[in-house]
């Protein structure tokens, strides 16, 4: 079930995948991580999510992703999952999730490259997020554990939403919940819906 009340264009005409229903806070102390400009999406598996708001074509961390403390990069940062060269994740902690492209989006301002600061909301409150892992990182045919009122998510590999028990997909920080489940996405709407936990 879809949230109630309707919007021009279903809310898919905005630039964001993270719509904010009740903010928690709106965090910007730290800089971003150099890569948090140039990682790939997805980093992670051959096998993308097919979330609405998975943006290939975009480098940097997206709308919607988590964002992790990085102390690799220096005190006071925060990026994406990041990738170290063995293949693992660089991000030791949850912090929140992204509320824009830290790239910026064409024909608009560019905050995040202009102040190197990356938004993120933290502090509890209510989303509708449209990127989410779908799919097992690792097997091209299997579809994560479906979302249902009452999941627990966590982060995943590639710095998505993912459910806590979904096979493969897991962050190193994987025991933080970062939001439980209110509506899940179906086909009347591609937003996960949840209330923030951290």
């Amino acid at each position: 079930m879809a949230l109630l009340g309707q919007a021009s264009g279903g809310f898919t005409e905005s630039s964001s995948a993270l719509r904010i229903l009740h903010v928690g806070v709106r965090n910007t102390v730290g800089q971003l991580t150099d890569d948090s400009f140039t990682q790939s999406n997805p980093m992670f598996g051959a096998h993308a999510t097919e979330a609405p708001g998975l943006l290939t074509n975009v480098l940097g961390v997206l709308s919607g992703s988590i964002a992790f403390a990085r102390p690799d990069a220096g005190l006071n940062t925060h990026g994406g999952v990041g990738d170290d060269a063995v293949g693992g994740e660089k991000g030791t902690k949850v912090l929140g999730v992204f509320i824009n492209n830290a790239s910026g989006n064409a024909f608009e301002n560019l905050p995040g490259v202009a102040s190197n600061r990356g938004p993120y909301v933290s502090a509890q409150g209510t989303y509708a997020n449209r990127l989410y892992e779908t799919r097992d990182i690792t097997d091209a045919g299997a579809l994560t554990t479906a979302y249902a009122s009452g999941v627990e998510l966590v982060a995943s590999r590639n710095g998505f939403l993912t459910s806590s028990d979904a096979n493969n997909n897991h962050a190193n920080d994987a025991t933080t919940v970062i939001a439980i489940v209110k509506i899940a996405p179906d086909s009347t709407s591609d937003e996960l819906v949840y209330d923030q936990r951290i």
